[in-house]
């Protein structure tokens, strides 16, 4: 089993098959002005990356009054990649080329039968059957990388202790060391968030050169920080940590062992709202949510969404409460890493365009210095995908680095 890192020889090649990776398309004459490299030097580059079969040549550009230009790309089917994402409530396999081009995808409830033994021996038999149905030999897999919740020790592929599966043995599980044996690929692990955000930067087209936070809002919050293009890490891997930021003081206790009490995620997560509602039909308040379920305790967050979409004005109002403490988190965001772009990820935004409304509007209204500099927020593309498809994607980065 090569390592990934041993694809690509040395490290000017590295950097030139980054390069035209950022770029797509890009010309000779492009590649030779920003490199500062000569032309004898570029030309043998690119020959070496051509005669690995990593680039192709696609065709000429427009001419400036000479020759026109070679045009270059890196080529999708050099190898291809699994991506895979771990959650709490789902799990999600992709197989990508080396564009992120999704060939084939499958998830799995993670119900109180996905224990990890169970999970890994189904990740096993899906990608052989992925790569049977595509007419993929195993021998073209480059590698799967895994976006999971945390907390986890990267560098050992280990999950560790995290809470809230339904299932029994989610505690220290050598997850990278058991799918490397079952496939003979290399297996990269990282958080969810981590990857999410590296699958939206690849996934958009102007985020190749900025600074970016991702924050994912579902059953609990998770952010990421990148910087021209990398990932920034903590000394330890913490996930769901930006969570237990406290919003009020004297708040809310948290519902997580060792939690804050007035932590953000008790003002803003699946389970707050469904809390929220819980109480609120409780005490006799009006709401669709009776035609949706049978009892308080029957409420899940796809009946929110339900009466949210038929205009139910109680659940309205939990849904704008939760944006506007959102809001608040992310101006604190901002207010210390200023990023130039922060993109919004997960089920609270895709639910209802009001409530991404309503946080950012809440958050640029706190963001010191608002007149000067001028945070710029997207929702993510790639919704349910993201995680898998970057985990897929931190494949593609073992690559260059």
């Amino acid at each position: 089993m090569l390592p990934i890192h041993e694809l690509i020889p040395n490290s000017r090649t590295k950097e030139m098959y980054l390069s035209v990776r950022k770029k797509g398309t890009v010309s000779k004459q492009t590649l030779l002005e920003e490199s500062g490299l000569t032309v004898s030097t570029l030309t043998r580059i690119l020959d070496e990356l051509l005669a690995q079969n990593l680039l192709l040549e696609v065709g000429f550009g427009e001419s400036t009054g000479g020759r026109r230009p070679t045009l270059y790309e890196t080529n999708p089917a050099y190898g291809y990649v699994f991506g895979l994402e771990i959650s709490r409530t789902f799990s999600r396999l992709v197989l990508a080329d080396l564009h992120l081009n999704l060939l084939n995808e499958y998830s799995w409830p993670m119900d109180e039968q996905a224990t990890p033994e169970r999970l890994i021996e189904s990740v096993h038999a899906q990608v052989l059957r992925m790569l049977e149905q595509a007419s993929i030999d195993i021998s073209q897999v480059i590698g799967l990388g895994i976006g999971a919740v945390g907390p986890l020790d990267r560098k050992e592929g280990m999950i560790l202790e995290p809470a809230g599966f339904a299932a029994p043995g989610w505690s220290q599980v050598p997850v990278k060391e058991r799918l490397e044996q079952l496939l003979d690929v290399p297996v990269c692990l990282d958080n969810g968030a981590n990857t999410a955000l590296l699958g939206e930067y690849w996934a958009g087209g102007d985020r190749r050169q900025h600074q970016l936070l991702y924050l994912h809002a579902g059953i609990g919050l998770r952010s990421a920080i990148m910087n021209e293009g990398r990932i920034l890490y903590g000394v330890i891997d913490t996930e769901g940590a930006v969570g237990q930021m406290i919003i009020e003081s004297s708040g809310v206790p948290s519902s997580v062992p060792g939690g804050n009490s007035g932590a953000w995620e008790s003002y803003v997560s699946i389970r707050t709202l469904e809390m929220q509602a819980r109480e609120e039909w409780k005490r006799g308040r009006p709401t669709l949510l009776r035609e949706l379920a049978d009892r308080p305790e029957d409420i899940e967050f796809a009946h929110l969404v339900e009466a949210l979409q038929a205009g139910d004005s109680m659940v309205h109002g939990i849904f704008g409460q939760a944006a506007a403490y959102c809001g608040i988190g992310l101006a604190n965001l901002i207010n210390i890493l200023h990023p130039e772009e922060v993109i919004l990820g997960g089920p609270l935004f895709s639910a209802a365009d009001f409530f991404y409304q309503e946080a950012t509007r809440t958050a640029l209204e706190k963001t010191y210095y608002r007149g000067q500099y001028k945070v710029r927020f997207t929702q993510g593309s790639l919704s349910d995908t993201a995680v898998a498809a970057g985990a897929a994607a931190l494949i593609l980065n073992q690559l260059t680095g």
